[in-house]
């Protein structure tokens, strides 16, 4: 392996590759520091008769040092089997990919405008396709698990009850402390009862056993459904023929549909076992008391709403927990931004329709 200047011409010979690169890095130096290489135009490798992507890099490294000076540096006399290797591992001719012009402030509102449309109408077109084959399934079970309805009942409702129950108490317990207070100024701690199962049996019970299903449940389902896209399971079913939604979604769909209600019913309970201890304790009334007022004061209105909206919300969380999993991109990173999208996107909008809902049911 050599390395010569003749006419301008820088002549290289031998063998390029990673054993020999190192001397030939220590032979250009010297070369360059005697000022030799200052007219150099033209690079002969007809004398290469072996090189690797180590000699490759040697020689676009060789490029940028004496291309600058030279203004035009050709390369020339390469047999084919080098030319190969040099077209397969050079850098020179790679095309130099441009940033991107920033959007201007309409630009970006106009791109954000479509993007908020199509996310709508692929929503609202999930929505139909699992109201579909959900309405499908209570007559066929045909694309579903046996007994997967019930299993995912246990996750999504048993194994929810702990947490629902000891928010539930807390909540209840501080609503009556507070109201309680006020109440006991004025004479009227007996409206206890009234205040609170008013207030739980409407908004407060079906709003936080929704908050707390969309996080603990809904994450769940979007995770799970994510990870089934990441990994190709949901293409696997298509081969397969059988409906992604149908297997994996409707199931959700049904149980979620079924244990909300009992959620609810649950969470109203023991809340109202915490403000009772209010009651009882703080405003001396009796238990027989502060259970009749809270059945009097609810009307068959009430309940209805409390039940309608639970399911309503149900619907929202497993919806957007699905679709925030069907459109999961990329390997674990995904999974993890889908599953956090999907909870905050499925609380915002449990709370948007609550308030819909007081606005309509007042």
């Amino acid at each position: 392996m050599s390395i010569s200047i003749n006419n301008n011409v820088l002549t290289l010979e031998g063998e390029f590759t990673k054993e020999s690169v190192p001397a030939l890095e220590a032979e250009l130096s010297k070369l360059n520091k005697s000022a030799s290489t200052a007219g150099i135009s033209m690079i002969d490798l007809g004398g290469i008769h072996r090189i690797d992507s180590a000699g490759v890099s040697f020689l676009d490294g060789i490029h940028q040092r004496l291309g600058e000076k030279a203004g035009i540096l050709l390369f020339k006399g390469a047999r084919a089997d080098v030319q190969a290797v040099i077209d397969t591992f050079s850098t020179i001719n790679l095309p130099v990919i441009e940033a991107q012009r920033e959007m201007g402030f309409f630009e970006k509102l106009g791109d954000d405008t479509i993007k908020a449309y199509q996310a709508i109408v692929e929503g609202l077109t999930l929505a139909s396709e699992i109201m579909y084959y959900s309405a499908v399934g209570i007559l066929s079970r045909k694309g579903q698990r046996k007994g997967s309805t019930i299993q995912q009942a246990a996750l999504l409702g048993s194994q929810a009850l702990p947490i629902v129950a000891l928010l539930s108490f807390i909540i209840g317990f501080i609503l009556s402390l507070q109201s309680g207070v006020q109440l006991k100024n004025f004479g009227a701690g007996v409206f206890l009862a009234d205040l609170l199962a008013i207030t739980m049996v409407r908004e407060m019970g079906p709003l936080i056993t929704s908050i707390i299903v969309a996080g603990r449940s809904g994450s769940a389902i979007a995770s799970e459904i994510a990870t089934m896209q990441v990994t190709e399971e949901l293409d696997a079913l298509r081969m397969m023929a059988l409906h992604p939604i149908r297997f994996v979604v409707v199931p959700k769909f049904h149980a979620i549909t079924f244990v909300m209600p009992l959620l609810v019913m649950f969470s109203i309970l023991v809340a109202e076992l915490g403000g009772a201890m209010i009651a009882v304790l703080m405003l001396d009334t009796s238990v027989e008391t502060f259970v009749s007022r809270s059945i009097e004061i609810l009307s068959l209105k009430d309940i209805i709403i409390s039940f309608g909206k639970s399911i309503w919300f149900a619907w929202v969380i497993v919806v957007i927990g699905s679709y925030y999993g069907f459109q999961v991109k990329g390997g674990a990173e995904g999974v993890g931004k889908a599953t956090t999208a999907a909870v905050v996107s499925s609380i915002f909008a449990v709370i948007l329709f609550d308030a819909v809902f007081s606005l309509l049911y007042l």
